[in-house]
C-alpha cells in the first residue's frame, strides 16, 4: 500500500493540477460566466424587443408568441456556447437538434401551416376581434385570433372554430373594416303606376331618415323594366352599425307608404292565353290510277 502511494509524488500532483484541474476549473468557470452573461444579454434584448413591438401596436398575442420563440432561440445559442467552452462537441448536438426539429416539423405539418397562417393574420390584420367578417365560407363576429385557430360567433350565437390556414387561403370579407356602408335595395312598382311619384316618395323617405348620410349622397333610379314590374334601385349610405336595422325598417316603411299612396308592388305573374284552331282537316281521296293493279297474296 505504501509503495502505491509513493507512485504519486509531489511533482505528479503538481502536473495533474496544472494539466487537468486548473484548465477544467477555468473552463467550467468560463462556461458558467458565458451562461450567466448570456442570460443577462438575452433578457436585455428581449426587453428592448418588447418595447419596440409595443410601440408598433402589434397584437399582444403575436408579441408574446414571437418573444417566446426568439428567447428560446437566443438561449439555445447561449447553451451551445457554454457547452463548447467545456469542450463538448456541439456539432453533433446541433445535428441532433436539427434532425429532431425536422422530424417534428414533418409530423406537425398541418399544425405548422396553421401556425404560419396565424402569424400572417396577426401581422397583416385583415380583421381583428369584434369585426363582422365572412371567411372560409363562414360568417360571424371574430372573438379571438389564436396561433392555430380563429374563433367566431355566428349571428345565432354559435361558436365556430376555424383553422387559420383555411381563412388565410380563402377570400376574406370584413364588413366592419369601414365606418360607413352602402345599403343596396330594390323596389318594384307596377307598369300602370306613376313612376315619377314613386321616385319622389323614395327620395322623400331617404331625406327624412336621420341615419342616411348626406355625403355620399343617396341615389335613386330605375334599374330595369322587369317582366312584371318597373324596378327602382335605392342606394343610401349609412353608418356600418346602422346598416342591418336600417334596411329592415326602410323596406317595411316603403311598403306601408306605397300602400297609402296607392302604388302597387306587383309579384311575378304570367298571362296564359288559349287559342282554338279551326278544323281544316280534309278527307284525302283514295289513290287510284288506270294502270294500277292489285296483287293478291296468292298470285
Amino acid at each position: 500500500m505504501e509503495e502505491k502511494l509513493k507512485l504519486f509524488t509531489a511533482d505528479d500532483i503538481e502536473m495533474y493540477v496544472n494539466d487537468y484541474a486548473i484548465p477544467w476549473a477555468i473552463n467550467i468557470a468560463m462556461a458558467i460566466i458565458i451562461y450567466l452573461v448570456g442570460r443577462l444579454v438575452v433578457g436585455i434584448v428581449m426587453s428592448m424587443f418588447r418595447r419596440v413591438m409595443a410601440k408598433s401596436k402589434y397584437d399582444e398575442m403575436l408579441i408574446n408568441f414571437v418573444e417566446s420563440i426568439l428567447g428560446a432561440i437566443l438561449m439555445l445559442f447561449v447553451i451551445v456556447a457554454s457547452l463548447n467552452e467545456l469542450g463538448v462537441d456541439t456539432t453533433s448536438l446541433v445535428a441532433i437538434v436539427g434532425a429532431a426539429g425536422l422530424a417534428i416539423g414533418l409530423s406537425l405539418q398541418d399544425s405548422l401551416k396553421n401556425f404560419a397562417a396565424g402569424v400572417m393574420l396577426l401581422v397583416f390584420k385583415p380583421f381583428k376581434a369584434g369585426n363582422f367578417v365572412e371567411a372560409a365560407g363562414t360568417t360571424g363576429v371574430v372573438q379571438k385570433i389564436g396561433i392555430f385557430h380563429t374563433t367566431m360567433t355566428s349571428l345565432d350565437n354559435k361558436e365556430i372554430t376555424i383553422p387559420n390556414s383555411n381563412i388565410y387561403d380563402d377570400n376574406i370579407t370584413n364588413y366592419s373594416a369601414k365606418e360607413t356602408r352602402r345599403a343596396d335595395m330594390v323596389f318594384g312598382i307596377g307598369y300602370d303606376d306613376d313612376l315619377r311619384k314613386a321616385k319622389r316618395i323614395l327620395e322623400e323617405m331617404l331625406a327624412a331618415d336621420e341615419r342616411v348620410l348626406e355625403d355620399p349622397a343617396p341615389a335613386v333610379g330605375v334599374m330595369e323594366l322587369g317582366d312584371s314590374s318597373v324596378n327602382f334601385t335605392v342606394r343610401p349610405w349609412v353608418n356600418a352599425s346602422d346598416l342591418l336595422v336600417f334596411k329592415w325598417e326602410f323596406t317595411e316603411n316603403v311598403k306601408l307608404r306605397f300602400d297609402e299612396e296607392g302604388i302597387s308592388i306587383p309579384y311575378p305573374q304570367m298571362d296564359v292565353h288559349f287559342f282554338k284552331e279551326a278544323d281544316n282537316t280534309q278527307q284525302k281521296p283514295a289513290a287510284s290510277s288506270a294502270g294500277s293493279q292489285e296483287t293478291s297474296p296468292g298470285a
